[in-house]
Protein backbone atom coordinates (compact mmCIF):
# COMPACT_ATOMS: atom_id res chain seq x y z
CA UNK A 1 0.00 0.00 0.00
CA UNK A 2 1.17 3.50 -1.22
CA UNK A 3 0.52 6.31 1.72
CA UNK A 4 1.53 10.10 1.95
CA UNK A 5 1.03 11.65 5.66
CA UNK A 6 1.47 15.03 5.36
CA UNK A 7 -0.05 18.25 7.02
CA UNK A 8 -2.41 19.04 4.67
CA UNK A 9 -3.60 15.77 4.67
CA UNK A 10 -3.46 11.77 4.20
CA UNK A 11 -3.37 9.99 0.25
CA UNK A 12 -3.67 6.22 0.30
CA UNK A 13 -3.88 4.02 -2.31
CA UNK A 14 -4.45 -0.03 -1.85
CA UNK A 15 -4.14 -0.80 -5.88
CA UNK A 16 -7.96 -0.75 -5.96
CA UNK A 17 -9.02 2.68 -3.88
CA UNK A 18 -7.54 6.02 -3.23
CA UNK A 19 -8.37 6.99 0.21
CA UNK A 20 -8.08 11.05 0.90
CA UNK A 21 -8.49 12.38 4.60
CA UNK A 22 -8.12 16.16 5.16
CA UNK A 23 -6.11 16.87 7.66
CA UNK A 24 -7.21 19.15 10.74
CA UNK A 25 -4.46 21.69 10.50
CA UNK A 26 -5.81 25.18 10.43
CA UNK A 27 -4.58 25.87 7.15
CA UNK A 28 -6.76 22.94 5.70
CA UNK A 29 -9.73 24.89 4.39
CA UNK A 30 -12.76 24.36 6.15
CA UNK A 31 -14.81 23.09 2.57
CA UNK A 32 -12.35 19.77 2.63
CA UNK A 33 -12.86 18.90 6.33
CA UNK A 34 -16.43 19.61 6.04
CA UNK A 35 -16.51 17.42 2.81
CA UNK A 36 -14.53 14.82 4.73
CA UNK A 37 -13.09 11.29 4.08
CA UNK A 38 -13.27 10.81 0.27
CA UNK A 39 -12.91 7.46 -1.40
CA UNK A 40 -12.22 7.70 -5.33
CA UNK A 41 -12.03 3.94 -6.91
CA UNK A 42 -9.39 3.32 -9.44
CA UNK A 43 -11.63 3.59 -12.53
CA UNK A 44 -12.31 6.80 -11.40
CA UNK A 45 -9.20 8.08 -11.92
CA UNK A 46 -8.18 9.91 -15.34
CA UNK A 47 -4.32 10.73 -14.49
CA UNK A 48 -1.86 12.04 -10.88
CA UNK A 49 0.92 14.11 -10.75
CA UNK A 50 3.29 15.65 -8.41
CA UNK A 51 4.30 19.26 -8.92
CA UNK A 52 7.80 20.04 -7.19
CA UNK A 53 8.03 23.22 -5.68
CA UNK A 54 10.63 25.20 -4.08
CA UNK A 55 9.62 23.68 -0.35
CA UNK A 56 7.89 20.27 -0.78
CA UNK A 57 5.47 20.29 -3.58
CA UNK A 58 2.13 19.45 -4.69
CA UNK A 59 -0.26 16.01 -5.66
CA UNK A 60 -2.75 16.42 -7.89
CA UNK A 61 -5.33 14.41 -8.98
CA UNK A 62 -7.55 14.48 -12.08
CA UNK A 63 -10.63 12.52 -12.48
CA UNK A 64 -12.50 11.09 -15.09
CA UNK A 65 -15.40 13.65 -16.53
CA UNK A 66 -18.76 12.62 -15.16
CA UNK A 67 -17.04 10.33 -12.33
CA UNK A 68 -17.68 12.16 -9.32
CA UNK A 69 -20.79 14.74 -8.64
CA UNK A 70 -18.68 16.69 -6.59
CA UNK A 71 -16.32 17.84 -9.50
CA UNK A 72 -19.51 18.64 -11.91
CA UNK A 73 -20.70 20.71 -9.41
CA UNK A 74 -18.00 22.54 -7.90
CA UNK A 75 -15.56 22.81 -10.82
CA UNK A 76 -13.77 25.98 -11.90
CA UNK A 77 -15.89 27.43 -8.69
CA UNK A 78 -13.54 26.76 -5.73
CA UNK A 79 -9.78 27.83 -5.14
CA UNK A 80 -7.05 25.22 -5.84
CA UNK A 81 -6.85 25.40 -1.96
CA UNK A 82 -9.95 23.92 -1.58
CA UNK A 83 -9.86 21.13 -3.95
CA UNK A 84 -10.20 17.84 -2.05
CA UNK A 85 -8.06 16.30 -5.12
CA UNK A 86 -5.13 18.50 -4.64
CA UNK A 87 -2.73 17.88 -1.71
CA UNK A 88 0.37 19.96 -0.40
CA UNK A 89 3.02 18.23 -0.05
CA UNK A 90 5.99 18.53 3.06
CA UNK A 91 9.67 18.55 1.49
CA UNK A 92 10.38 15.93 3.70
CA UNK A 93 8.00 13.42 1.55
CA UNK A 94 8.19 14.27 -1.65
CA UNK A 95 9.83 11.00 -2.15
CA UNK A 96 6.83 9.04 -0.71
CA UNK A 97 4.52 11.20 -3.25
CA UNK A 98 6.68 10.22 -6.10
CA UNK A 99 6.45 6.88 -5.17
CA UNK A 100 2.63 7.07 -4.65
CA UNK A 101 1.80 8.89 -8.16
CA UNK A 102 4.18 5.66 -9.55
CA UNK A 103 1.95 3.16 -7.25
CA UNK A 104 -1.69 5.05 -8.84
CA UNK A 105 -0.14 4.96 -12.57
CA UNK A 106 0.90 1.63 -12.67
CA UNK A 107 -2.18 0.59 -11.48
CA UNK A 108 -4.00 2.65 -13.82
CA UNK A 109 -1.92 0.84 -17.22
CA UNK A 110 -2.73 -2.58 -15.60
CA UNK A 111 -5.99 -2.36 -15.09
CA UNK A 112 -6.60 -0.29 -18.55
CA UNK A 113 -8.73 2.49 -16.73
CA UNK A 114 -10.05 4.43 -19.86
CA UNK A 115 -9.19 8.10 -19.03
CA UNK A 116 -12.08 9.14 -21.54
CA UNK A 117 -15.75 10.85 -19.73
CA UNK A 118 -17.92 8.35 -17.03
CA UNK A 119 -21.03 7.15 -18.27
CA UNK A 120 -22.17 6.96 -14.49
CA UNK A 121 -21.24 8.65 -11.22
CA UNK A 122 -18.99 6.48 -9.70
CA UNK A 123 -18.63 8.47 -6.50
CA UNK A 124 -21.55 9.31 -4.15
CA UNK A 125 -21.25 12.62 -3.59
CA UNK A 126 -21.29 14.68 -0.09
CA UNK A 127 -23.32 12.94 2.94
CA UNK A 128 -26.75 14.53 4.09
CA UNK A 129 -27.98 16.45 4.80
CA UNK A 130 -26.57 19.77 3.83
CA UNK A 131 -27.46 23.39 4.92
CA UNK A 132 -26.49 26.21 3.17
CA UNK A 133 -26.91 29.77 4.94
CA UNK A 134 -27.02 32.46 2.12
CA UNK A 135 -27.62 36.24 1.96
CA UNK A 136 -31.92 36.10 2.03
CA UNK A 137 -32.35 32.75 3.24
CA UNK A 138 -31.40 29.10 3.93
CA UNK A 139 -31.43 25.54 1.64
CA UNK A 140 -31.82 22.59 3.48
CA UNK A 141 -31.76 19.55 1.13
CA UNK A 142 -32.15 15.76 3.60
CA UNK A 143 -31.58 13.61 -0.49
CA UNK A 144 -35.78 13.86 -0.97
CA UNK A 145 -36.38 17.59 -0.88
CA UNK A 146 -34.77 20.73 -0.63
CA UNK A 147 -36.65 23.45 1.50
CA UNK A 148 -35.61 27.18 0.95
CA UNK A 149 -36.63 29.55 3.89
CA UNK A 150 -36.51 33.16 4.31
CA UNK A 151 -34.61 35.50 6.13
CA UNK A 152 -35.03 39.45 7.45
CA UNK A 153 -33.06 40.35 4.41
CA UNK A 154 -35.76 38.84 1.99
CA UNK A 155 -37.55 41.12 -0.30
CA UNK A 156 -41.12 41.52 1.04
CA UNK A 157 -42.58 39.87 -2.40
CA UNK A 158 -40.50 36.86 -2.09
CA UNK A 159 -40.78 36.19 1.43
CA UNK A 160 -44.57 36.70 0.85
CA UNK A 161 -44.19 33.61 -1.09
CA UNK A 162 -43.67 31.65 2.32
CA UNK A 163 -40.88 28.88 2.67
CA UNK A 164 -40.61 26.81 -0.46
CA UNK A 165 -40.30 23.01 -0.48
CA UNK A 166 -39.15 21.58 -3.89
CA UNK A 167 -39.08 17.59 -4.07
CA UNK A 168 -35.81 15.84 -5.75
CA UNK A 169 -38.63 14.37 -8.30
CA UNK A 170 -39.62 17.90 -9.41
CA UNK A 171 -36.40 19.14 -10.09
CA UNK A 172 -34.87 19.93 -13.41
CA UNK A 173 -32.00 21.41 -12.35
CA UNK A 174 -29.99 23.36 -10.78
CA UNK A 175 -28.18 27.00 -11.42
CA UNK A 176 -25.05 28.22 -9.28
CA UNK A 177 -23.28 31.59 -10.19
CA UNK A 178 -21.16 32.46 -7.38
CA UNK A 179 -20.11 36.19 -6.45
CA UNK A 180 -18.17 38.29 -8.52
CA UNK A 181 -16.63 41.38 -7.66
CA UNK A 182 -19.78 43.83 -6.15
CA UNK A 183 -22.14 41.58 -7.91
CA UNK A 184 -24.07 39.01 -5.70
CA UNK A 185 -24.38 35.49 -6.45
CA UNK A 186 -27.44 33.09 -6.86
CA UNK A 187 -28.22 29.69 -6.36
CA UNK A 188 -31.54 29.13 -8.53
CA UNK A 189 -33.68 26.05 -8.50
CA UNK A 190 -35.13 24.85 -11.81
CA UNK A 191 -38.70 23.12 -11.25
CA UNK A 192 -39.90 20.64 -13.90
CA UNK A 193 -42.92 22.29 -15.87
CA UNK A 194 -42.39 25.72 -14.71
CA UNK A 195 -42.25 28.63 -16.66
CA UNK A 196 -38.87 29.82 -17.46
CA UNK A 197 -37.11 32.53 -14.76
CA UNK A 198 -37.78 36.02 -15.47
CA UNK A 199 -37.52 37.25 -12.14
CA UNK A 200 -34.53 38.48 -10.85
CA UNK A 201 -32.53 36.27 -8.04
CA UNK A 202 -34.19 38.69 -5.49
CA UNK A 203 -37.09 37.94 -6.22
CA UNK A 204 -37.53 34.43 -7.50
CA UNK A 205 -39.10 32.25 -4.45
CA UNK A 206 -36.72 29.58 -6.33
CA UNK A 207 -33.61 31.13 -5.84
CA UNK A 208 -31.25 32.03 -3.05
CA UNK A 209 -29.20 34.79 -3.61
CA UNK A 210 -25.52 34.51 -2.65
CA UNK A 211 -23.42 37.42 -0.76
CA UNK A 212 -19.81 35.78 -1.26
CA UNK A 213 -19.33 34.71 2.30
CA UNK A 214 -16.54 31.90 3.10
CA UNK A 215 -19.09 29.75 4.90
CA UNK A 216 -21.76 30.39 2.19
CA UNK A 217 -19.78 29.01 -1.12
CA UNK A 218 -18.32 25.82 0.92
CA UNK A 219 -21.60 25.06 1.98
CA UNK A 220 -22.98 25.68 -1.57
CA UNK A 221 -20.32 23.27 -3.32
CA UNK A 222 -21.43 20.64 -0.96
CA UNK A 223 -25.55 20.92 -1.76
CA UNK A 224 -25.30 21.41 -5.27
CA UNK A 225 -22.81 18.29 -5.37
CA UNK A 226 -25.50 15.87 -3.37
CA UNK A 227 -28.50 17.08 -5.59
CA UNK A 228 -26.05 16.85 -8.83
CA UNK A 229 -25.46 13.50 -7.33
CA UNK A 230 -28.91 12.65 -7.77
CA UNK A 231 -30.46 13.53 -10.28
CA UNK A 232 -29.72 12.06 -14.26
CA UNK A 233 -26.20 12.14 -15.26
CA UNK A 234 -25.01 14.65 -18.28
CA UNK A 235 -24.10 11.45 -20.66
CA UNK A 236 -28.02 10.93 -20.67
CA UNK A 237 -29.11 14.34 -20.38
CA UNK A 238 -26.87 14.87 -23.76
CA UNK A 239 -28.44 12.07 -25.20
CA UNK A 240 -32.09 13.43 -25.00
CA UNK A 241 -32.62 17.12 -25.97
CA UNK A 242 -34.65 18.54 -23.10
CA UNK A 243 -37.08 21.16 -23.39
CA UNK A 244 -35.33 22.93 -20.19
CA UNK A 245 -31.70 21.23 -20.08
CA UNK A 246 -30.72 22.20 -16.15
CA UNK A 247 -27.65 25.01 -15.76
CA UNK A 248 -25.85 22.03 -13.86
CA UNK A 249 -25.97 18.68 -15.56
CA UNK A 250 -25.62 15.88 -12.92
CA UNK A 251 -27.32 12.31 -12.68
CA UNK A 252 -28.18 9.35 -10.31
CA UNK A 253 -25.28 8.35 -8.99
CA UNK A 254 -24.20 4.40 -8.84
CA UNK A 255 -24.40 4.07 -5.10
CA UNK A 256 -25.81 7.06 -3.43
CA UNK A 257 -24.70 7.47 0.07
CA UNK A 258 -26.60 4.80 2.31
CA UNK A 259 -29.19 5.55 4.95
CA UNK A 260 -28.21 2.38 6.76
CA UNK A 261 -27.98 3.53 10.72
CA UNK A 262 -24.38 3.08 11.13
CA UNK A 263 -23.66 5.36 8.37
CA UNK A 264 -26.38 8.26 9.60
CA UNK A 265 -24.94 7.41 13.19
CA UNK A 266 -21.70 8.22 11.76
CA UNK A 267 -22.99 11.46 9.99
CA UNK A 268 -24.20 12.74 13.53
CA UNK A 269 -20.86 12.52 15.38
CA UNK A 270 -19.37 14.56 12.37
CA UNK A 271 -21.82 16.83 12.78
CA UNK A 272 -21.29 16.95 16.79
CA UNK A 273 -17.59 17.71 15.32
CA UNK A 274 -18.06 19.96 12.92
CA UNK A 275 -20.36 22.29 15.63
CA UNK A 276 -17.82 22.05 18.28
CA UNK A 277 -14.88 23.13 16.12
CA UNK A 278 -17.02 25.69 15.23
CA UNK A 279 -17.51 24.92 11.55
CA UNK A 280 -20.99 24.83 12.09
CA UNK A 281 -23.27 27.41 14.35
CA UNK A 282 -25.89 26.07 17.23
CA UNK A 283 -28.44 27.11 14.40
CA UNK A 284 -27.34 24.91 11.69
CA UNK A 285 -26.16 22.15 13.82
CA UNK A 286 -30.02 21.73 14.92
CA UNK A 287 -31.03 21.74 11.18
CA UNK A 288 -28.84 19.42 10.02
CA UNK A 289 -29.59 17.41 13.22
CA UNK A 290 -33.21 17.38 12.51
CA UNK A 291 -32.78 16.79 9.26
CA UNK A 292 -30.63 13.49 9.89
CA UNK A 293 -32.49 12.27 12.52
CA UNK A 294 -35.90 12.09 10.09
CA UNK A 295 -33.81 9.25 8.18
CA UNK A 296 -33.99 7.32 10.86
Amino acid sequence: MAEVMVRDGTWTFDGEMLRIVPGRDRSVKKLRQLLGEVRVPLEAVAGIAYEPGKKGGRLRLRLREGADPFNQAAGGRIADAADPYQLVVDADRTGAAEYFVDEVRNALVIEQVPDGPSERYLMPGPALPVVVPAGDGTATFDGESIRLEWSWSTEEGKKSAGPQRIALKDLNGVEWFPTSGLENGYLRFHVKGAAPHKLAPKHDPHCLVLWGFDKETRTTALLVAAIVARLPHPSGARLSAAAEPPAIEAASPAAPAGDDPDSLLRRLRELGDLHKDGILTDEEFTTAKQALLRRF
